[in-house]
């Protein structure tokens, strides 16, 4: 971590900086215009079975955007009963399934859908995007691990302290957690996401659930509709990064959260500066300085664009599980289960088991 001032707003940019860098980044997505089609199974089995067992597991999108579109979701569950429930508001799908005691528990979940990389161009100022009150009141709201007061006001206040516009807080943002957090390779899955603990602790590592989170929180608490968004990693990087891409057709532990931050006259921008942190930690040889060229590379490409090597889940926080006696999961990204003796650990293999797979198959041109 750069253990400077905690407030520090980072290497903040001007809107000129920040257009040249956009204006690069179009040459490099050689891919801009191509649709790719993947498939995406997820298998899971509960193995300690106790009375009635609950299996929920995420959907592809359920709504259309500029970077996938979900051509079907369709499940098989022998034995139990299984339904979709969606909550547009999220573009959420969750697929839950119920099994009697005594029946071996097992899901099957095909996601088939369309991707194309994003790409924002924040030189050209085009016509403004509608969004209702409602839609940008959904994504400024605080959420129970994403407060928007206290030391999170304080500290997006802080950092876009002397900005004008929309697009200079938003790269004001992006600028600082590059500059300020790590990637901790000893967080367990993609983190929690609770950021107030981040910076009353001043602990800025984590993982994608943890920095990403942290934009989404300080965007909103700045007056800019924000969202994570919940995905996996689908294949590999064709922009040259290993550390960015599955490294093969499995992708059971490839799951990766994105953001994206609505900005007047150009709509839903897309960033992720925790994918800065993964190259600077991961790309070989690994430790890089944000110096780098590589780093800088994927510092200017990941404010404003993505390579959807990746399917999106949804947006959502604080989700209830249909029928479960627990608590509600922060989000949703991965399959949850749960036995009549509570729910189990989604990332412990001795007693909840999954698999997701993705296979690509014929591109389209669009």
């Amino acid at each position: 971590m750069n253990r400077r001032d905690f407030l520090q707003s980072g290497s903040m940019v001007s809107v000129s900086m920040a257009c040249a860098k956009s204006g690069r980044l179009f040459s490099e997505l050689t891919t801009l215009d191509r649709w790719r089609t993947f498939q995406i199974t997820t298998r899971v089995e509960v193995l300690k079975i106790s009375g009635t067992t609950r299996i929920w597991v995420p959907a592809a999108l359920i709504s259309e955007t500029p970077f996938q579109k979900t051509l079907a979701n369709t499940f098989n569950c022998e034995g139990g009963t299984v339904k979709m429930i969606e909550s547009k508001s999220d573009a959420l799908g969750i697929i839950a399934a119920e099994f009697p005691a005594g029946v071996r528990p097992i899901l099957t979940v095909n996601s088939r859908i369309v991707t194309k990389d994003c790409a924002v161009d924040l030189t050209v100022r085009g016509a403004k995007p509608e969004q209702s009150r409602a839609e940008s009141e959904h994504f400024l709201r605080p959420t129970k691990l994403i407060p928007t007061d206290g030391i999170v006001k304080a500290t997006a206040s802080e950092i876009t302290k002397g900005t004008n516009t929309d697009v200079e807080k938003a790269r004001a943002i992006y600028e600082w957690i590059v500059e300020n957090t790590f990637r901790n390779p000893k967080t367990r899955g993609c983190g929690t996401g609770d950021i107030r603990f981040m910076l009353e602790s001043r602990d800025l590592g984590g993982k994608c659930a943890d920095l990403n989170a942290l934009y989404v929180g300080l965007a909103r608490a700045a007056g800019l509709p924000a969202r994570d968004v919940y995905g996996i990693r689908v294949a590999k990087s064709e922009m040259g990064y290993k550390s960015l891409g599955a490294s093969s057709e499995k992708v059971t532990k490839a799951q990766h959260c994105r953001a994206e931050v609505y900005l007047g006259d150009y709509g839903w921008v897309p960033v992720d500066p925790a994918d800065v942190r993964k190259v600077v930690l991961e790309e070989p040889p690994g430790n890089r300085p944000l110096q780098d060229d590589m780093v800088k590379k994927a510092r200017a490409r990941l404010f404003g664009s993505w390579e959807m090597n990746w399917m999106a889940y949804n947006f959502a926080h604080d989700v209830a599980l249909p029928g479960s006696n627990g608590a509600p999961v922060a989000f949703f990204m991965y399959p949850q289960a749960e036995t009549a003796d509570g729910r189990l650990d989604s990332l412990d293999p001795d007693n909840f088991k999954y698999e997701i797979t993705s296979t690509e198959s014929t591109s389209l041109n669009g």
